[in-house]
């Protein structure tokens, strides 16, 4: 990004990078490359159709469709003309979507006629006649293309959006419990995506592999905004594989790598990675949970050299928020997730709210760049933005070098016999056994401790671990409390659309067996 004055609103954002680099490649999709030029015209015409069908500022469209041009352009031609656009996972079924088309009362839906084996033309169409605010159906696979070469030059651009007006509505994870609406505002975007962009210093010659959904804020806000300040490229991967990914990598080499631990972990143990030119990748964006120290470590190994950094984000701060900081030393990067980004500020806060000093621990409260101002839909947590505040509902502390250590959810902890266990600790040192893929930590009831510790494992393919042999490795890192009292063996966990464990489940799985 160029240009002297930061941009205010998304729309002046891609203005000032299509005059900066209007050749840039911005997007490959599909092996296709487009410039930051071509997508802006594209952008304005699809502006244009959607203007051309009545929707108007501050109305809401509804997006469902894996990552790809047709989603950045839906995001781009909102930013144009004032329009909301609704995040929603091509992973999301009957249920989930009765629930978020109802309580974002979409008036129009972008998606594919089938996708996945789930047939959309058929649902949408049932969801119309149920819905009264959904009047449009506009299928990405049927006329998309006809409806960019008739909406070219007929948008006739006005005042536009203001920078405190909505621009996005993310559904959050929903780990916990019901997902809640969080309202992005162009502003709150902004303030994250410009935080990170002058973090990792970005720059036009960068390229990244994109396979964070972008119905979530790692996608969308850490990787097409912050990318579209740079005037770098994003080749967008419709649903993650590892080999899909790094097929792509080996026809354009990437210069960050950016996922979620699952991810990362997977493209480390696929065979195809020692095949792919990595010499031009300088910089591993680890973000979307507590990241276990043996996954960054393995990360060090496989590249040498290259900055690793730790991004802490939530939907309710629009993306990043905290990150860790250049030049860190190796227990920094293994054990905190960095300091707050420029423009955020952290208060570890006490039970009653009170400031804690350095070393305690409790909840993470964060102001400033990227906070959301509140929830936007029916679900709502009045708790969770008091005093001007968002209670992000993380455990944790800050140490004297102002680095932050997360300590797990509040609703994660537990306590056994007296002591509280956090289960993020007790994942980590399972996790660090070389068998182990994936771990999770609920307290359950006991009739004598009050409430004990259950882990669900998921084994390395190439592995073969006894549950005595895990129980010892934690003996030799744990105290007594905190020792694991059940372990339960799986293929697999349940994770939501954005890689992340849904703790919620396994929670419900135990009080409904």
């Amino acid at each position: 990004m160029n240009a002297c004055i930061p941009p205010r609103t998304v729309a002046q954002a891609l203005a000032q990078t299509v005059a900066a680099h209007p050749d840039r490649t911005a997007y490959i999709d599909q092996g296709r490359s487009y410039s930051w030029q071509q997508v802006d015209v594209m952008a304005s015409a699809w502006a244009a159709h959607l203007s051309s069908l009545g929707l108007r500022p501050g109305e809401r469209i509804g997006i469902i469709l894996p990552n790809g041009l047709p989603w950045v352009l839906s995001y781009l031609a909102a930013a144009k003309t004032g329009l909301i656009v609704v995040g929603l996972s091509v992973r999301y079924r009957d249920a989930e979507l009765d629930f978020m088309l109802q309580d974002s009362q979409v008036k129009a839906v972008l998606a594919p006629r089938e996708f996945a084996g789930f047939d959309y033309q058929n649902y949408l169409a049932q969801a119309r006649r149920r819905f009264a605010a959904l009047e449009h159906l506009l299928w990405v696979d049927e006329g998309f293309e006809q409806a960019l070469q008739s909406g070219a030059k007929a948008l006739h651009e006005g005042v536009g959006p203001a920078p405190d007006d909505l621009l996005m509505i993310i559904y959050t994870s929903g780990t916990t419990g019901r997902p809640k609406a969080a309202g992005l505002t162009h502003r709150s975007q902004l303030g994250s995506a410009l935080a990170q962009h002058a973090h990792v210093r970005a720059a036009a010659d960068d390229r990244v592999q994109l396979a964070m959904p972008l119905n979530h804020v790692g996608g969308i806000t850490c990787g097409v905004l912050t990318m579209l300040l740079a005037g770098g490229c994003c080749e967008l991967v419709p649903m993650f594989s590892p080999e899909s990914v790094l097929r792509m990598a080996q026809k354009h080499p990437p210069t960050w790598l950016v996922g979620v631990p699952t991810m990362l972990t997977l493209l480390l143990m696929h065979p195809l990675l020692a095949e792919v030119d990595m010499s031009r990748l300088r910089l591993i964006v680890v973000g979307g949970s507590n990241v276990e120290p043996v996954l960054l470590q393995r990360l060090q190994q496989q590249f040498p050299g290259v900055n690793i950094m730790n991004l802490y984000g939530l939907s309710e701060t629009s993306g990043a928020i905290a990150m860790t900081p250049w030049q860190t030393d190796q227990q920094a990067l293994l054990h905190s997730i960095g300091k707050p980004l420029q423009g955020a500020q952290l208060r570890v806060a006490g039970v009653d709210g009170e400031e804690l000093r350095s070393g305690e621990v409790g909840e993470l409260w964060f102001r400033g760049a990227g906070v959301i101002p509140a929830y936007v839909g029916q679900q709502q947590d009045e708790d969770a933005f008091a005093g001007g505040w968002l209670h992000s509902g993380d455990l944790g502390l800050v140490d004297e070098q102002g680095l932050i250590h997360l300590k797990g959810r509040q609703k994660d902890m537990f306590i056994q016999g007296g002591f509280n266990v956090y289960p993020s600790e007790v994942e980590g040192v399972i996790a660090s056994h070389a068998g182990v893929l994936m771990v999770a930590g609920i307290g359950v009831p006991d009739p004598v401790l009050g409430e004990v510790g259950r882990y669900y494992i998921v084994i390395r393919s190439d592995a073969s671990v006894s549950e005595e042999e895990l129980l010892t490795h934690c003996r030799q890192q744990l105290a007594d409390y905190k020792l694991p009292r059940q372990l339960v063996f799986r293929t697999e966990l349940p994770l939501t659309p954005a890689g992340k464990i849904q703790k919620a489940l396994l929670r419900t799985e135990e009080c409904c067996p």
